[in-house]
């Protein structure tokens, strides 16, 4: 065996070894039937998803017999506030359409008008996204519908990488203003051996990287330069 040869070898031994010891992405997040309880989507879960209001949604609100305080094409505001005439600021993120109305009743009521009464309609709905991360070929923010699961938003995401670690695909979510998360083997969903499981619009996905095989890949593609299989 060639010196060269000896070099390139001893270099692909190094790296694996030190790819090897690298930490996993997120070793706290429940694994199987723990990471599918933490992710759990029930019907509720998906028709509030879908339903409750937004930042950037678009409103209509008609208060019966006040014509100056009709407001059109309100727009949802990053901190989830909708402005209206007298009353300022209202929070509107995390309600339906017909909690805001009555949100606005209270508070016309509370100083301005008698037994208000409040429509309000959702006129353009702001897109409901994830975020696609990690080892996937086109990471970005994807618009999902009711019944996407990993491998949809993983399919718009153009699928994970050569180097991809798929037994950590990580889902995270907010829920009840906290962060819970998860983290799923692709390998077994694709295969049937375990559930695809269903996302939500606000949900991170995040997919690990190997290590091992990115510096094998890594090495393969220096190989050239060292002559790691030249003949001897």
């Amino acid at each position: 065996m060639t010196l060269t040869r000896s070099a390139g070898a001893l270099l692909i031994l190094c790296s694996l070894a030190l790819a090897a010891c690298q930490p996993t992405l997120h070793p706290a997040l429940p694994t199987g039937s723990g990471a599918y309880q933490a992710v759990s989507v029930s019907e509720l879960d998906t028709v509030n998803a879908l339903t409750l209001l937004q930042p950037r949604d678009q409103l209509n609100v008609n208060v019966f017999g006040e014509e100056n305080l009709k407001t059109e094409n309100a727009v949802i505001d990053q901190a989830g506030n909708v402005s209206l005439p007298l009353i300022g600021e209202v929070h509107a993120a995390g309600l339906s359409p017909a909690q805001l109305a009555k949100t606005i009743e209270q508070a016309y009521g509370a100083n301005y008008l008698r037994n208000p009464h409040v429509n309000v309609v959702l006129v353009k709905g702001a897109p409901r996204v994830v975020s696609v991360e990690g080892e996937v070929k086109t990471p970005g923010v994807f618009e999902v519908q009711e019944g996407f699961t990993l491998l949809s938003a993983l399919a718009l995401a153009g699928s994970p990488t050569e180097t991809a670690r798929l037994d950590q695909a990580l889902i995270f979510r907010q829920r009840d203003g906290q962060r819970v998360g998860g983290q799923f083997d692709i390998v077994a969903i694709r295969s049937g051996l375990a559930p695809d499981p269903l996302i939500l619009p606000g949900d991170v996905i995040v997919i690990g990287y190997n290590r091992v095989r990115g510096a094998y890949l890594d090495f393969l593609k220096s190989a050239p330069i060292f002559g790691a299989f030249s003949r001897y």
